[in-house]
């Protein structure tokens, strides 16, 4: 009984660790293994790491400050304050991973294999997507494009708020499991298959400006600061953005069928943008997907081996 804390029934499910205070929850697992693993993988291809004791230390530091996060999360006694705290802590984990996988991408290649993607796409398609759609190119549609994509990032707390308003704290972390995952699988895709992205592989073959108003102007931004080379392949915004589609679709409909234009019009944005490559953005859905079918088997999975309460 979610809005009822501290009521149980003998004959009850056991909750959630995360419902029981500082326990960890799968999706707490989940990260913190993935901060341990770039911590050992730093360590163990140092000579290819760019300061690598600077990134375990922070990779140190990172699991340390989330594990004092779920701590005080489990001692929030207010539903909506729990739920800010939760959201926030893994929403902001799923980025913070997202940066520290950068100075890792070329640690088994050694170099970038746009090539082979290009060489795909131009097989496939007979042309390459995102050159290709220069001659679409329109200020007010690049606008749109931009807005997509760059309105994804309030598309977190929304879906999350909608999910656990109506449907509780179970639901909630199947919701960020599920985005957890696409995004962790996202980071490792960085690693085994590095891929630098079209605008920094191949830019001076663009010959039509992204021209546009102020999403445009916010995108640039994005790009420019927040992103780095790489962190490409799989799309983590097409991952991600499908997660937070089926789960609307699964627990509000109505919200589901809002979110369908921008999502679709995401999916575009990808390589209309010159974000990724049309290969990221299928690769991005098909993670999602996986990562959709795999998150309520792990909780079930994770949920009885918590401590007995």
């Amino acid at each position: 009984m979610d809005n009822l804390p501290g009521l149980e029934r003998a004959s009850a499910p056991r909750p959630s660790p995360v419902a029981r205070g500082a326990r960890l929850a799968a999706t707490d697992v989940l990260v913190l293994g993935t901060i341990a693993a770039f911590a050992l993988l730093a360590l163990a291809f140092r000579r290819r790491v760019d300061g690598w004791p600077e990134l375990v230390a922070k990779d140190l530091a990172a699991g340390a400050l989330y594990v004092a996060a779920v701590v005080g999360t489990g001692r929030v006694r207010g539903r909506w304050a729990w739920f800010a705290a939760r959201t926030s802590t893994v929403s902001l984990a799923c980025a913070w991973l997202f940066g520290a996988v950068d100075r890792l991408q070329l640690i088994l290649h050694g170099r970038w294999l746009d090539g082979l993607v290009l060489d795909l796409e131009a097989g496939v398609f007979g042309a390459q997507p995102t050159l290709w759609l220069q001659h679409l190119t329109r200020p007010w549609l690049t606008e749109w494009m931009m807005f997509a994509y760059v309105v994804y990032i309030g598309l977190y707390p929304l879906v999350c708020l909608v999910v656990y308003r109506g449907h509780g704290r179970r639901a909630l972390e199947e919701c960020l499991l599920a985005l957890a995952l696409a995004n962790v699988v996202c980071d490792f895709g960085f690693i085994v298959f590095p891929v630098a992205g079209p605008t920094a592989f191949m830019g001076a073959a663009y010959t039509v400006p992204l021209d546009g108003w102020l999403f445009t102007e916010a995108g640039e931004f994005i790009r420019t600061r927040l992103h780095y080379i790489g962190g490409s392949l799989p799309s983590p915004h097409a991952a991600a953005a499908t997660v937070m589609w089926a789960m609307a679709w699964r627990y509000s409909r109505r919200l589901a069928w809002f979110l369908a234009p921008i999502v679709l019009t995401l999916y575009v944005a990808t390589f209309y943008c010159r974000y990724h490559y049309l290969t990221d953005a299928v690769l991005g859905i098909a993670t999602a997907l996986a990562a959709l079918a795999l998150a309520p088997r792990l909780l079930r999975w994770w949920e009885p081996r918590g401590p007995a309460g």
